[in-house]
C-alpha cells in the first residue's frame, strides 16, 4: 500500500510539473519572436516525453500487478523464503540462492509466464532491478499472447 500512495504522489507531483512546463512553453510561443517561439517548442518537448514515460510506467505496473492477482488467485505467487539480517535487509547468498532455483525453473519453462513472474520477483530481490523489469515485460508479454523480443 505505500509503495502506491508513492506512487500516486510521485505522479500528481509529475503531472503538476508537465502542466507548469506546458504552459510556460506555451507562453513563450505566444509572445511571437522566433526565440521565444523555438525555446517554447522545446520547453513542450520535455513535458511531452514525461506524459509518454509516466503513460508507459503505469501501464507497466498496471499489468504486472494483474499478473501478480492472477497468480494469487492460482496459489503460484513465490513465498518469501528469503533470509533477511536483524535489519530486515535481504542477505544476498539467500537471494542469490533463490535466484538460482527460480532461473532454472524458467529454463525448464520458457513459455510460461508464471515461471517468468517468479524469476522477475528473484532478480528483484537479487537488486538487479533491470533485469527484473525485462523479465516481467517478458511475462506480460507471454501473458497477453504477444511475440517476445529477445
Amino acid at each position: 500500500m505505500r509503495a502506491k500512495l508513492t506512487y500516486v504522489v510521485t505522479a500528481a507531483v509529475l503531472v503538476f510539473y508537465f502542466v507548469l512546463a506546458g504552459s510556460r512553453g506555451v507562453l513563450l510561443i505566444r509572445h511571437g519572436t522566433l526565440l521565444t517561439v523555438t525555446f517554447g517548442v522545446a520547453v513542450l518537448i520535455l513535458p511531452v516525453i514525461g506524459v509518454w514515460f509516466l503513460w508507459k510506467n503505469t501501464q507497466f505496473v498496471r499489468r504486472a500487478n494483474a499478473l501478480a492477482a492472477e497468480l494469487d488467485a492460482e496459489g503460484g505467487l513465490p513465498v518469501d523464503e528469503l533470509v533477511r539480517t536483524p535489519s530486515g535487509r535481504i542477505d544476498r547468498d539467500s537471494a542469490d540462492a533463490v535466484f538460482a532455483r527460480r532461473r532454472e525453473e524458467t529454463e525448464d519453462s520458457p513459455d510460461d509466464w508464471r515461471s517468468w513472474f517468479r524469476l522477475a520477483v528473484a532478480y528483484q530481490d537479487a537488486r538487479d532491478t533491470p533485469r527484473a523489469r525485462k523479465a516481467m515485460q517478458r511475462a506480460i508479454a507471454l501473458h497477453a499472447n504477444k511475440p517476445v523480443r529477445a
